[in-house]
């Protein structure tokens, strides 16, 4: 479904591969205004066709004097509209503009004190002096005419400049990050006092507007939809099934790689609670012969994703009238795509959908999810009135306990790490602040370690436990899960599941580690 923004003002951002670009975006519809990040080397010309309120120049990992590095069109400082620079940004647009930007001698990363100028419209508000997050080598050295000093730190003269004339700003600092004290006011102040935008980015109405639009794109034709469980694939499922009811028919498709019992839990919510019409295919075996003796994440990943789509495709041709296909595409889904495409962003692993269906599948794709973020995903869900314990489920990763078995995948080992994840589950379930933690989840290892259980000596696998909190999944740190709940978990595991005789838990957290281990 194509994405329609007239009615709403907008944002948008070029992205220059920052890992923080899409939590810019978010900050920004926090705030409800609608936010839309673009490849930075989109044209003057196409923004003015429909022309944002504001311009947001995300930082990046370049610097301003590698070959090659991303630049900008430079009628876009033409336009008239207020523009933001965030690290990368801002030494781009002095560069643009005829300042001068210089290498650092050392890069300054980490929480720094600035220092703000009076009478600056992006810090109304705020105090004089408070913490900043910076991550940046190169700095600005020489400021282009008709910019002024706005902030300065200890280690960055140019902490912060403005251009109040042509609508201009630059900060050197990362006002999207939870580390910047006041970050959010900073974009409030960008949004509302400089480009003088309405808050009316409301969930409640998009639903509305959604579901009329489902109704004019599918009209009387019928759905196929890839059911996963998921939050996404979920409330997908509801949303359509509330634009077209029946002609709906979701298929979902059992790798055996899920969590204990979820195939018995998604039949219970979406067959008999919710009414959908669900096909449940029956395939894990499918899939334990398609991973034999393959052990490489990349190749794990590929290979799941290529039977997925082969079993969904064998179930779609069975109904015989549908048009569509339904797909629970979010927005760093879309993101992450145009990245993988060209855009700046690294792809750090692939992901796998409902994509690359064979040719006589020739279905038209509906997305109505694909503007969203995880947490907007989430809040509608709630203002359909779906399941809490649906809604506020941990993510799962696509190719299931698959990417969680280091190494070759077999059913035991699948059954092994079944068992292990649901006590961490349920031990960490017990706890009063459960619901704040991003993911929680078993890992099995390749390694065997010698353990004694009564008087014998075993010889079995070793589990690690992972426990992170987010906002996003882009940044992550590793829990402080209470001894008392290691404990238990660790004795419950090596107790209850046989086959594992050591639990280690993993305290490292993103970057440079990933969330999940392959």
């Amino acid at each position: 479904m194509a994405a329609d923004h007239s009615k709403y003002q907008r944002v948008v951002i070029l992205d220059y591969g920052s890992q923080y670009t899409q939590l810019i975006a978010r900050r920004i519809r926090e705030q409800q205004v609608f936010s839309e990040i673009i490849r930075f080397d989109t044209p003057a010309e196409e923004l003015r066709r429909n022309m944002p309120k504001g311009i947001i120049l995300s930082g990046g990992p370049n610097s301003v004097f590698e070959a090659g590095a991303p630049g900008i069109d430079p009628g876009i400082f033409e336009l008239g509209v207020p523009v933001l620079g965030i690290c990368y940004g801002m030494q781009l647009m002095s560069q643009q503009l005829g300042g001068k930007v210089e290498p650092g001698t050392s890069r300054e990363y980490g929480k720094t004190e600035m220092t703000t100028e009076p009478e600056n419209q992006l810090f109304t508000g705020l105090p004089e002096k408070f913490t900043v997050w910076m991550s940046h080598g190169d700095r600005v050295s020489s400021l282009p005419e008709g910019f002024s000093v706005s902030a300065t730190s200890g280690n960055c003269p140019y902490a912060a400049i403005r251009d109040e004339k042509r609508r201009f700003y630059a900060i050197q600092f990362h006002p999207e990050v939870v580390h910047t004290q006041h970050g959010s006011a900073i974009l409030g102040n960008f949004l509302f006092k400089i480009c003088g935008c309405r808050a009316d980015w409301k969930l409640s109405s998009w639903i509305e507007e959604t579901v009329e639009k489902l109704q004019a794109q599918i009209g009387d034709e019928e759905v196929v939809l890839g059911l996963s469980g998921g939050v996404d694939s979920s409330v997908v499922a509801v949303l359509l099934h509330k634009a077209i009811g029946r002609r709906l028919h979701c298929i979902f498709v059992d790798n055996g790689l899920l969590r204990l019992n979820e195939d018995r839990q998604v039949e219970e919510m979406f067959r008999a609670k919710l009414g959908l019409d669900l096909t449940v295919a029956r395939a894990a075996q499918r899939f334990y012969a398609a991973l034999k003796g393959v052990e490489e994440p990349e190749a794990k990943r590929k290979i799941i994703g290529r039977e997925f789509i082969n079993v969904f495709a064998e179930e779609a041709r069975k109904f015989k009238n549908c048009k569509f296909l339904g797909q629970g595409t979010i927005y760093p889904d879309v993101i992450e795509s145009s990245a993988a495409v060209g855009g700046p962003s690294q792809t750090i692993k692939s992901h796998h959908n409902v994509g690359g269906l064979p040719p006589d599948l020739k279905f038209e794709l509906v997305e109505p999810l694909r503007d969203l973020f995880k947490d907007e995903v989430r809040a509608v869900g709630r203002v359909l009135g779906m399941d809490p314990e649906l809604l506020d489920r941990q993510p799962f990763p696509g190719p299931g306990l698959g990417v969680r078995i280091l190494g070759e995948v077999t059913e035991d080992k699948v059954k092994l790490l079944q068992q292990a994840d649901a006590r961490v589950q349920e031990e960490v379930r017990k706890l009063p602040d459960c619901k704040t933690i991003w993911q929680t989840f078993a890992v099995l290892l390749p390694v065997k370690t010698v353990g004694v259980m009564g008087d014998q000596r075993t010889y079995e696998y070793t589990c690690a436990v992972r426990s992170v909190n987010s906002i996003d999944a882009m940044t992550a740190d590793w829990t402080r899960l209470p001894y008392e709940t290691l404990a238990t978990i660790s004795s419950r595991i090596i107790n209850e599941v046989r086959g594992i005789n050591r639990v280690v838990y993993d305290i490292s957290s993103k970057p440079p580690a990933t969330i999940e281990w392959e």
